[in-house]
């Protein structure tokens, strides 16, 4: 009976241990759990503070939209942006001679002769605020490209009045005595006017055009060429009349 007893309580030791292990086994369980969880939330947190400070490239959505954007309309747009494009200046000096009469009457009683010299200036310009895409033709290599422009236009004529002057006059005697009690001023405005005409007639008859229109190619060329293209063309167009 003793022996029975003994291995009675033995094996009834046995199972108490079981039992008592089983029941520590869910704990442990848990906290691993538990750890792993809180292990995966800090690589997490990581990774995206790491993308906010730029340490780590961007997460990326795979299945997000992708815009592929041409290169032509940015070289159209980078020319029109130009809008109008002051190629070439000129300075002239015209000599006007205003002579006035009044019938009936001799010139040193009525009448002036004006000897004036006039200084102004002409900016000869190409206008690129109405270029299309025609206008603009690019090779598929992108190694070529050919801009169709208006030809280049003059700008009014500008007196510099600070330095024209008036270099003789000759006034009758009944002039003379209108202006010593009053001026005239739209005598001399037809000077200014007549002085503006005439630098305007000797821009257009120099070869400041023509000058223009190398400055705005060679403008073209070296901003094209520094955008990768080997071969670049420019032609001027003249505008539909």
């Amino acid at each position: 009976m003793s022996d029975r007893l003994d291995g009675g309580v033995t094996q009834m030791s046995g199972q108490g241990a079981g039992q008592a292990g089983g029941r520590g086994g869910g704990p442990r369980v848990l906290r691993w759990v538990a750890v792993l969880a809180v292990a995966v939330a800090a690589v997490v947190a990581a990774v995206l503070v790491f993308s906010a400070v730029h340490l780590l490239p961007q997460l990326r959505n795979p299945f997000a939209e992708s815009t592929t954007v041409r290169n032509e309309p940015a070289l159209l747009q980078s020319i029109t942006s130009l809008s109008r494009y002051e190629a070439a200046s000129g300075s002239f000096q015209v000599v006007v001679d205003l002579s006035r009469r009044t019938k009936f009457l001799p010139p040193f009683i009525e009448g002036t002769d004006t000897l004036f010299v006039g200084q102004g200036s002409v900016i000869a310009f190409v206008d690129f605020s109405h270029l299309a895409g025609r206008d603009l033709r690019v090779s598929p290599g992108r190694t070529a490209v050919t801009v169709r422009l208006p030809e280049p236009q003059l700008e009014p004529a500008t007196l510099n009045v600070r330095r024209s002057y008036v270099f003789a006059q000759q006034q009758g005697l009944l002039n003379r005595i209108g202006n010593f009690f009053s001026s005239n001023p739209n005598s001399q405005q037809q000077v200014y006017i007549l002085a503006q005409q005439k630098i305007q007639a000797a821009a257009s008859r120099s070869p400041l055009l023509a000058q223009a229109q190398r400055n705005t190619r060679d403008m073209l060329t070296g901003m094209l060429h520094s955008l990768g293209f080997k071969q670049v063309t420019v032609t001027f167009q003249a505008a539909p009349r």
